[in-house]
């Protein structure tokens, strides 16, 4: 395709991917009240201030007149990406997918089904954890203060380490996108596996909205692990297309062409008309007329 079809395309994608995401969005704007509650879950609430001394726990609450409203965009909206997630992610590929191969393209479906089940854990695992995190937080209050948050900013939390936790997840699966498609091989890719956990433990360390170290820990040891497999994945697949490459070309691939200049023979020159036979002519032609 040109270029202005590629690009209309990637728009047409990208309308479909919103127009689902607002779909949801719009459908979980309904059930949003449900939807505070569970993700504001993970923090103990004071029944009042009278046992809300020290870190025990926190009394949770609106700050703002247009806190609801706002907090009611943001759960909604992460709502619709995450259900929505397997639509937005098949249409990400599908724009790859010419790219590739007819052999290659059965891929799609297999980033689709591999990409939000990772998604999905890397949310699951962060809200999980969070119980810990806010007590390890609340444990930090000096006895005499009482916790007074705003539901605005719990939900805020709670959803940044969902949504940096499931995306963290899909590194080792675009990894193995870059290997399939020959942009990085295994051996590269465990070559960089000393830089690649001292970055993960970095990235853990800041992406974590939480300044403890259970948080940076339970993000960035399911990443490592994850990146080895995916280092495994390539490396097997390496040796798959190596063998592939030495039975020859596919049926939808063309042969390499040899361009390698060799040395040219000299032609003898050859007459532009045969040698006449006779020099008689019959009725005033010769024989080659």
């Amino acid at each position: 395709m040109p270029l202005v079809e590629h690009l209309r395309e990637l728009r047409n994608r990208l309308a479909k991917s919103v127009a689902v995401i607002v779909v949801v969005m719009i459908a979980a704007a309904f059930y949003s009240e449900q939807l505070m509650q569970f993700l504001a879950e993970p923090v103990p609430k004071c029944e009042d201030l009278a046992n809300s001394d020290g870190g025990n726990c926190a009394i949770v609450s609106f700050n703002t007149l247009t806190s609801p409203f706002t907090t009611t965009i943001k759960v909604s909206l992460m709502a619709g990406l995450v259900v929505s997630s397997p639509v937005w992610l098949y249409q990400l590929w599908a724009f790859v997918a010419p790219g590739l191969h007819k052999h290659e393209k059965k891929y799609t479906y297999i980033f689709v089904s591999a990409a939000v089940p990772l998604f999905a854990g890397g949310a699951y695992l962060a809200y999980a954890i969070l119980p810990i995190s806010v007590k390890v937080l609340l444990s930090l209050t000096p006895g005499g203060s009482a916790n007074i948050l705003s539901l605005d900013e719990v939900l805020d939390f709670t959803i940044r380490m969902v949504l940096i936790f499931g995306l963290a997840f899909e590194l080792p699966l675009l990894l193995i996108m870059l290997n399939m498609v020959g942009i990085v091989s295994g051996r590269r890719m465990i070559g960089w596996w000393r830089g690649v956990v001292m970055g993960v433990f970095v990235f853990g360390a800041v992406a974590t909205p939480t300044t403890d170290p259970v948080g940076m820990i339970a993000l960035s040891g399911p990443i490592v692990l994850l990146y080895f497999a995916a280092v495994a994945f390539s490396l097997l697949n390496d040796k798959r297309r190596a063998r592939k490459e030495a039975a020859g070309p596919a049926d939808d691939e063309a042969s390499e062409l040899d361009l390698t200049p060799e040395a040219i023979e000299p032609v003898e020159p050859v007459a532009a008309l045969p040698e006449q036979a006779t020099k008689d002519r019959v009725n005033g032609y010769d024989d080659v007329t």
